[in-house]
């Protein structure tokens, strides 16, 4: 923490007449100079913070246009007359923003040794330049450079990264304050017209981050959203609980008769973990700040499950198959809803200015943690309800459900930014999402349609890459949770391939920004007359063998031929629920379908070995249905198939020779194989085994 005695100053706090105002010199690049901003003199970041700072303050401007920091490069900051007249203002306290120029190929590549030993002495030509008080300076984490820059994936992109750590390492050896630049930006590439420079809102935004770091002034005790009166907190794990404060704030945590206290630290974050509870409850949370207290009741202590997906995830109880039945009795006071609703539904409308602007702000969902009933219960997942339900009717253990699904969302719109920006696949999937033909047509065209009222070429929708972690998962990213279910796959069914990239990468994605390796829960899509989708529903139980700590519950026994919204919910809730039952809490049950193991050709005739195997008949008492076989022209044909035991026997006249078996390989599959449980057999085909590539 910086010891000078004017930090502390509040903006706004009088000032003694005939008291010295406190010099702040902001040195930089463009980004500092205010490069693009409509009236830049009043605009740029500099400007914005001396009206932060107020009268007490003297804020200058000392940024150049495509500046570096190396002293080799090819346009240093150390031979601009900038640096001249920086020095020359005596500074109180100096800003530095400096690296972005540095990931040019001209500079990076062949001096990037220069680059700490060059910080360190601009750092110290200011420090021993002072005729009085050495000044206090801060130093920078860099403002991001996103992929639409012309050298994002050439270099640009991985010399960026290289150079963020070069500055964290500055800070620490040269003992100045460190400032993150790129934080509040990351999620807001629309503030950012060229990739580089942020316009007016983005430097007001800077402004307001450096001021927080000059004043030590952060708006005081807040929480996120998501900590709330009748929440459920994660048992059996420590309780992460954090927030923000004015700098050096003493905050006291206090639950279940358990208090701890800290520090808000140089930039205003404090977190505590409380220790693991058991389940129970109700409980009251109480935050005390220097100046503010905060306060949430009725808490309970039990297990907590993060909702997500598409239309069919965030399809209403009210709408399911016998919805007046079930929302009658959906009076469970240990069940509780956080329901993310979105602000706007992706139908086919033209959404309005507010509505545009807010989606921009990343103020996408609202929510409230809520009691589940009847009323409560209707306007929820029926999907998540019944998973909920069951878990708690099974193991008598609270449950929270965090739902926050928006319809035709895309797996890519899931997934943060940097994974995104780092595959060497789908970083393409970043540009110009509205023409990027990796992105389903209908997408691209709703979303088209939904945004045409706005004039902003950079504004935002939530089927864009990367937005709805931005604005949906990372809010509650390290909240405790058991686990995650999920419900997606319609809007990326055109490409089969392009979705064994990214699904994996998503849970990858979402376990990073949690710390852990929850369990992950999907749907297979069910039956519906859209042809890519049996190799979908092959590629989703493939892929369940390859990302670990997974499971898979198969609905295709529970489609519509022509509905992309088949209306039995309960059976998909309860099938989630059964893999966690089995996995999470250890009940000895039949947890899933038959689900292909391998295959023996023999004779003619295929073996065909599954697990979730017992008991295995067919649905309806009829003959095994959906089976085909082929030979080496890879063409299928119709097969027979008996029950031999825990394995099937296949076969068919038209095949002498089979090498491949399939089942189930209909868009609205017929199939009728099931275990003792009842539960389906997965679609599969021998053709793809082993071709699914590993998850990263």
């Amino acid at each position: 923490m910086l010891n000078f005695t004017g930090v502390a100053q509040r903006a706004g706090d009088e000032i003694n007449i005939g008291q010295k105002k406190i010099r702040v010199a902001c040195v930089g690049n463009s980004v500092t100079f205010g490069a693009g901003i409509k009236d830049r003199e009043l605009n740029c970041y500099p400007s914005q913070l001396q009206n932060l700072l107020g009268d007490g303050y003297e804020v200058k401007n000392f940024g150049h246009s495509g500046a570096t920091l190396l002293k080799k490069g090819h346009n240093p900051y150390w031979t601009k007359q900038e640096f001249a007249n920086a020095k020359a203002f005596q500074a109180d306290l100096v800003i530095i923003h400096l690296g972005l120029n540095d990931t040019d190929p001209r500079n990076w590549p062949n001096h990037r040794d220069d680059f700490v030993k060059d910080y360190s002495e601009l750092i110290e030509a200011f420090r021993s330049n002072s005729k009085a008080v050495s000044p206090e300076i801060w130093i920078c984490k860099m403002t991001p450079i996103f992929h639409p820059h012309p050298r994002f994936q050439s270099g640009t992109r991985d010399w960026f990264w290289q150079i963020q750590e070069r500055i964290k390492t500055v800070a620490q050896t040269a003992k100045t304050g460190l400032i993150d630049l790129h934080t509040p930006f990351y999620s807001r590439a629309d503030l950012f017209p060229d990739a580089l420079h942020p316009n007016a809102e983005g430097a007001k935004i800077l402004a307001q981050t450096v001021y927080g770091e000059v004043s030590g002034d952060y708006g005081g005790l807040s929480i996120p959203e998501v900590f709330n009166d009748h929440m459920v907190l994660q048992r059996n794990v420590g309780i992460p609980v954090w927030g923000t404060a004015n700098r050096g704030d003493l905050i006291q945590v206090e639950l279940a008769n358990h208090k701890i206290e800290t520090h808000s630290d140089e930039h205003g974050k404090w977190r505590v973990e409380l220790p693991a509870l058991k389940a129970g409850g109700p409980f009251q949370l109480v935050i005390k700040g220097d100046r503010s207290e905060i306060k949430k009741k009725d808490i309970l202590i039990g297990d907590v499950w993060l909702c997500s997906g598409q239309s069919n995830m965030a399809w209403r109880l009210e709408q399911t198959q016998r919805a007046q039945e079930e929302i009658s009795k959906a009076d469970h006071p240990q069940l509780r809803l956080y329901n993310m609703k979105t602000i706007a539904w992706a139908d086919n409308t033209v959404w309005t200015e507010d509505v545009l602007t807010r989606i921009n702000q990343l103020d996408f969902f609202k929510a409230e943690w809520e009691v589940c009933t009847p009323e409560s219960a209707a306007d929820f997942s029926g999907i998540a309800y019944h998973f909920g339900r069951k878990l708690h009717e099974e193991t008598g253990v609270p449950i929270g459900l965090i739902l926050n699904a928006q319809g035709g969302s895309p797996n890519e719109a899931w997934i943060d930014r940097n994974s995104l920006e780092f595959h060497p696949q789908l970083v393409d999937i970043l540009y110009d999402w509205r023409n990027n033909d990796r992105i389903m047509k209908w997408c691209r065209k709703r979303g088209v349609r939904n945004i045409s009222a706005s004039d902003n070429r950079m504004q935002r929708h939530p089927f864009e890459p990367a937005y709805l972690f931005e604005a949906g998962i990372q809010p509650i990213a390290g909240f405790a949770i058991k686990g995650a279910i999920w419900y997606q796959g319609e809007s990326n069914a055109h490409n089969v391939e392009l979705y064994e990239q990214g699904f994996p990468l998503l849970v990858k994605s979402w376990r990073k920004a949690w710390g852990n390796q929850f369990p992950f829960y999907y749907v297979q899509l069910s039956g519906l007359n859209r042809p890519t989708w049996p190799h979908f529903r092959d590629a989703q139980r493939r892929l369940m063998t390859q990302i670990p700590n997974s499971g898979m519950a198969v609905c295709s026994d529970i489609g519509h031929p022509s509905d992309v919204h088949p209306k039995k919910k309960k059976e998909v809730g309860e099938r989630l629920a059964l893999w966690s039952l089995a996995k999470d809490y250890k009940k000895p049950i039949i947890y899933s379908g038959p689900l292909f193991k391998s295959c023996e050709f023999r004779n003619g005739k295929a073996r065909v070995n599954f697990t979730q195997a017992k008991k295995l008949k067919s649905n309806d008492g009829n003959d095994l249905k959906s089976f085909e076989l082929a030979g080496e022209d890879f063409i299928f044909k119709p097969a027979h198939a008996k029950i031999s035991g825990n394995t099937v026997i296949v076969w068919s006249d038209e095949v002498a020779h089979p090498i491949q078996v399939r089942y189930g390989w209909k868009p609205f599959s017929d199939g009728n194989l099931v275990n003792g449980a009842g539960l389906p057999a997965s679609t599969f085909s021998t053709e793809f085994e082993g071709s699914a590539q590993d998850a990263e």
